[in-house]
């Protein structure tokens, strides 16, 4: 109760990640290589802050994190989800991981490891790191990209993977370790061993199904919200401890539990419950692997372990690259897939911790992996400015040098430059009521994913007035401009206006910024559409007509909004460069229109109306 020590320890690990964490945000690092560097710093065997029997005992209270990670998980996977992505997931996915494994398992093998070690080492360094691939991708906004959608996919069949390597592990284990283990079944007949394992897991899958939803709508009437906190961890701890008791891994019994909730009313209510106790564990599990990080292994061999490191990155980008080719996955996305999962991955301390555990690898191999993971992790960053600098700019200058583009065999009264999120919809009504359409779109991906779906899409850039006039703009009576460059919508309406002023342009804004910017270039206030504005009031509209308002009533709000809105936007051009002048009047009209609905609320409406 009063042990120093213990507050100590407590206090430099938190101290470690306040600090290192926001420090690797910023340099572009992310979460998990703060944790890590921050622990190898305080670890002993750089500042000796920690370590020892205490770091040991750090890293068992942390490995509770990993549990915790794997049931969240299994709250994501809902059945439904698993097989509409089930393609990706466990062809791409599955490919990625048996044909990683096999080839890091020749190479141990070939360097002297035996079978089994060889075998554990193959799955430990197949998986790449969830948290910094995915949060990479969302800052780059390369997660919607084909390329960041198959690296996710990837990821998801890797972290389902890991539950089948925590059951193969104790088959590795060397003689006599696993039965120290079991618990309950140390007592059995071989026989019966195996019966009561899948009983514990039976019984798993129907207390989820059957008493644990129950047992939470009870606690959820007292309206105490700690209660489904401690009802969540102690669901959590119960299943670890059964697990444990009869011979499996703890976070295999957790995951299980987690896919079995996936349909509970209470997922949600369970996932924010625990995201903090999740969060905070897992940063403690980092910490104590990188304290675990012995810079006298890489000191006494940095060229064994440089070579380690640059060919794991090398081989697993090679193998991703090549399955990539054989699945013909185009392009640059090709290339982003292969480098974004190159690295190892945070789920390889826990297996090693296992491997130890189960004396499947020697402490020394160990330390040996645990660096070469932490720092093939750490290059990571590097690898996405690699392919973000120098290989997509280069792959799209040759994409658009060898494809020329599409001759126009056809004249419409209609010409429309994108046909993105915005622009499909556009020209699909249009399309359904008849009106010809000549569509250029300048993404050759999305070109040939439309004509897939039978929409009739020219490929090539609608700013060049070459094809412009293939396209029949002489002709044409409407151009449309849907297109997400500014710099290139601003030029294409100059060069419009310039050269045919007969044509009519209409184009979508982004905002009321981007509305003044294309009403300076010329265009009329009616023919400039705000992309978020009708989507937003209908939205509104549904939301009123729930909460019992007449359909009618609020069908005259709307046509009563859109007269505001341009009223306010004409008295706003001539003062949108001086700021208190602007904020005067939008805080006028707001109290005009406020006024305007309270009169047509209290005024009956005329017939005619």
């Amino acid at each position: 109760m009063h042990d120093p020590s213990f507050f100590l320890s407590a206090f430099i690990y938190l101290a470690t990640a306040v600090l290192m964490v926001p420090v690797a945000h910023r340099l572009g690092l992310g979460s998990v290589l703060g944790y890590l560097i921050g622990g190898a710093l305080i670890g002993p065997f750089v500042l000796g802050w920690v370590g020892g029997s205490q770091g040991e005992e750090a890293m068992h209270f942390a490995e509770f994190g990993v549990v915790i990670m794997l049931f969240m998980i299994g709250l994501e996977l809902e059945p439904s989800r698993l097989w509409r992505m089930r393609g990706p997931i466990f062809g791409l996915g599955g490919m990625q991981v048996v044909f990683t494994a096999l080839a890091v398992m020749g190479v141990a093998m070939a360097c002297g490891l035996e079978f089994k070690p060889a075998i554990a080492v193959g799955m430990i360094l197949a998986l790449s790191s969830t948290a910094i691939v995915i949060q990479t991708l969302q800052e780059k906004a390369l997660m919607r990209t084909d390329g960041g959608s198959d690296s996710f996919a990837v990821l998801l069949f890797q972290d389902i993977s890991v539950i089948p390597m925590l059951a193969v592990f104790p088959l590795l284990a060397a003689s006599g370790v696993s039965s120290d283990h079991h618990g309950w079944l140390q007592d059995l007949p071989h026989w019966a061993q195996p019966l009561v394992t899948l009983g514990a897991v039976v019984a798993i899958v129907i207390a989820g199904q059957f008493i644990v939803p129950r047992g939470f709508a009870i606690l959820a009437k007292t309206g105490l919200r700690e209660l489904l906190t401690a009802a969540a961890l102690l669901l959590i701890v119960g299943v670890a401890l059964l697990m444990e008791q009869v011979g499996l891994s703890p976070a295999l019994g957790a995951f299980v539990a987690g896919v079995v909730l996936a349909g509970s009313h209470y997922r949600h209510e369970l996932e924010s419950n625990l995201e903090p106790f999740k969060g905070l564990l897992l940063g403690l599990f980092f910490l104590a692997v990188g304290a675990s990080l012995d810079f006298s292994v890489i000191a006494s061999r940095p060229v064994v372990i440089g070579l380690l490191v640059t060919g794991l990155i090398v081989m697993k980008a090679a193998v991703m690259f090549a399955i990539a080719s054989v699945l013909k996955i185009r392009g640059s996305h090709r290339w982003l897939l292969s480098l974004a999962l190159a690295q190892g991955g945070e789920f390889a301390f826990a297996l090693l911790s296992m491997a130890i555990q189960q004396r499947i690898l020697d402490a020394e191999t160990s330390k040996l992996l645990v660096a070469v993971v932490a720092l093939s992790m750490a290059v990571t960053p590097l690898l996405f400015v690699l392919y973000e600098k120098v290989i997509a700019p280069r792959f799209t200058a040759v994409v658009m040098e060898k494809r020329a583009p599409d001759a126009i065999d056809e004249h419409a009264p209609v010409i429309m430059a994108g046909f993105g999120r915005f622009g499909n919809f556009v020209g699909r009504f249009m399309m359904a009521q008849g009106v010809k359409v000549t569509v250029l779109e300048s993404d050759p991906d999305h070109v040939d994913m439309l004509r897939n779906f039978g929409f009739k899409v020219f490929y090539g850039d609608a700013t060049r007035l070459d094809l412009l006039h293939a396209a029949g703009i002489a002709e044409a009576r409407i151009l449309i401009i849907s297109l997400a460059d500014r710099a290139k919508v601003a030029q294409l309406i100059a060069e419009i206006r310039e050269k045919f002023p007969n044509v009519r342009i209409l184009a979508r804004a982004y905002d009321f910024d981007h509305r003044f910017e294309l009403r300076g270039l010329g265009l009329n206030v009616e023919d400039i559409v705000h992309e978020q504005m009708h989507s937003a009031l209908e939205l509104g509209t549904k939301a009123l007509c729930v909460l019992g308002r007449q359909r009618d009533e609020l069908e005259r709000a709307m046509k009563q909004w859109k007269v505001y809105d341009e009223e306010t936007f004409h008295m706003l051009i001539p003062v949108q460069d001086d700021d208190d002048a602007y904020a005067s009047i939008v805080r006028q009209r707001r109290i005009e229109l406020t006024q305007l609905f309270e009169r047509d609320k209290t005024e009956p409406t005329s017939p005619s109306a």
